[in-house]
């Protein structure tokens, strides 16, 4: 990067929590760009693409708009990306909900509910201590706050940065080259998040 303020984008497809991601970089001393416009993201420096909710619907979403390709192309670029929840989800090959539907298939795998086998709430809501299987110089070991119904499974070793435990051991944290993608919500994560986003924010992949 130059000395220049970096342009980070936060992608609005009209779902999600962007005003609360919006908030936490501003607590960091970061302004984003909101913006729903592939012209934007492909002339950014660093995308974040946070949300809640179903991964079929965001596809739509973004298919709509023409953010898919954006994002396709900001990644295959070499610059930073940050999936958080819902875009960690998108990333994946496939989800499966109401029928399998496919997504961004930036790093293979598929998108699944938990098993109601496991006997547990769903969504899976609260503190899950996230562990690192490999380093990454935007993660860390620490307590995060996670909330989703859906999670992703099928993914490649070599692409699982971090697990954390809910009835069974499942990807926390997922990603390759400049791309990093998390299930838990840094910006509900106090000190370890906010920590997270700095980290994003310096990362020169």
């Amino acid at each position: 990067m130059t000395s220049r303020a970096q342009k980070i984008a936060l992608v609005d497809y009209g779902m999600g929590n962007l005003r609360s991601v919006e908030r936490a970089f501003a607590r960091i001393g970061r302004e984003v760009c909101v913006t729903d416009s592939p012209a934007e993201l492909r002339a950014a420096d660093r995308v974040v693409l946070p949300g809640v909710g179903s991964a079929r619907d965001c596809m739509t979403a973004l298919r709509s708009h023409g953010l898919d390709d954006a994002i396709r192309a900001h990644i295959a670029a070499g610059r930073p990306y940050l999936g958080i929840c819902l875009g960690l989800q998108v990333l994946l090959g496939e989800a499966d909900e109401g029928g399998v539907g496919p997504c961004l298939g930036v790093i293979p795998g598929r998108v699944q509910r938990f098993p109601d086998s496991l006997g547990l709430a769903v969504p899976h809501m609260g503190w899950n201590l996230v562990k690192l299987e490999q380093p990454h110089p935007v993660l860390s070991d620490d307590y995060f706050y996670f909330v989703h119904s859906y999670r992703a499974t099928r993914v490649p070793e070599r692409n699982v940065l971090a697990r954390t435990d809910y009835g069974e051991s499942f990807a926390a944290a997922i990603g390759h080259g400049s791309c990093v993608a998390v299930q838990y919500h840094p910006e509900k994560s106090q000190r370890a998040g906010v920590e997270l986003l700095e980290r994003f924010c310096a990362w020169q992949p």
